[in-house]
């Protein structure tokens, strides 16, 4: 069993930190549902009493991911101050963009190449071109398999279940055969209405969400107002976008075209009070390990709390 939350615990105890939210990491589950369905089975029991143990750690919310291939991405845009922007441009994808460019793993990379970071072989993670067609029902059908087994298992232990959406939207049909399902914010609603288990709910990943919109800074307030007043985001991945739909990067918080006091504001009028966490910035030589730019985000966001009257 990859999770030993008991050691987590006792770590963060004797540190006196408090754990917000714990990876739960699926694996292959999702694929191997729609090619072995014995196999499958064996993991998904293993996922529950994994989700048991998180709760007799104490922990209270674990997040989970259901990209059945790497996160998608095109290319590096020149960005602020001699940065480089990490993007998604359909009319510009090719496999060998995908293969150098696209996040493998379901944490925040090390580094963005196929097979360079430990975390995607643990996942599971492919290139698109490596896996059976998954059309919209065998995606359906590989998410309705996996949430039919965890929620029952998180309503026993009490624990809430954060499923982050899929990164990017995918075009209409899908790309190389692949549909992401969970790539649009109808996508989301159906995700969520699979069960009105209050333990049932959302990693928001808002620049995830804005790259669904061909004008996120249009529509993404409504959005997150409307999700939040629903009681199942249970963490946010606190990002900005600069484009939208098959065309955008990812850019520093105070940059993009969502705006982000606002969507705070959002936040509150729908009830939310959970963790903004940062997320995804841009990459520079001078921050290889993007420790000062991830630094950054995390003061802007702190700062935008402290306008909100969040103390």
């Amino acid at each position: 069993s990859w999770l030993n939350p008991l050691r987590v615990l006792s770590l963060h105890k004797i540190r006196g930190d408090s754990l917000d939210v714990f990876a739960l990491d699926v694996g292959s589950i999702l694929l191997d549902s729609l090619t072995d369905l014995d196999g499958a089975r064996k993991q998904r029991a293993m996922l529950a009493a994994n989700i048991q143990k998180a709760a007799d750690a104490g922990i209270t919310c674990l997040k989970y991911n259901v990209q059945m291939v790497g996160i998608t991405r095109t290319g590096l845009k020149p960005g602020r101050g001699g940065a480089q922007n990490s993007g998604f441009v359909y009319a510009e994808y090719s496999a060998d963009e995908d293969r150098k460019h696209s996040y493998w793993g379901v944490g925040y990379p090390s580094n963005q190449e196929e097979g360079g970071s430990a975390s995607a072989a643990l996942c599971g993670q492919k290139m698109a071109r490596e896996v059976p067609p998954v059309t919209e029902k065998a995606g359906w059908d590989a998410i309705e398999f996996l949430v039919e087994g965890l929620v029952p298992a998180a309503d026993k232990a009490g624990v809430r279940l954060a499923c982050h959406p899929h990164d990017p939207a995918y075009p209409v049909g899908g790309l190389n055969g692949i549909e992401h399902v969970v790539g649009s914010a109808d996508g989301i609603r159906r995700f969520l209405a699979l069960s009105s288990s209050k333990n049932h709910g959302l990693n928001f990943c808002q620049g995830t969400v804005a790259e669904m919109f061909k004008e996120p800074g249009k529509h993404m307030i409504p959005v997150i107002e409307e999700f939040a007043s629903t009681g199942r985001i249970f963490m946010v991945h606190f990002r900005n976008i600069r484009g939208g739909y098959l065309d955008f990067q990812e850019v520093f918080p105070d940059e993009g075209d969502v705006d982000m006091y606002e969507a705070v504001k959002a936040y509150q009028r729908g009830g939310y009070a959970g963790p903004l966490c940062p997320d995804h910035v841009p990459v520079s030589e001078i921050d290889e390990g993007r420790e000062r730019f991830m630094s950054f985000a995390l003061g802007y966001t702190r700062g935008l709390l402290q306008a909100a009257g969040v103390r």
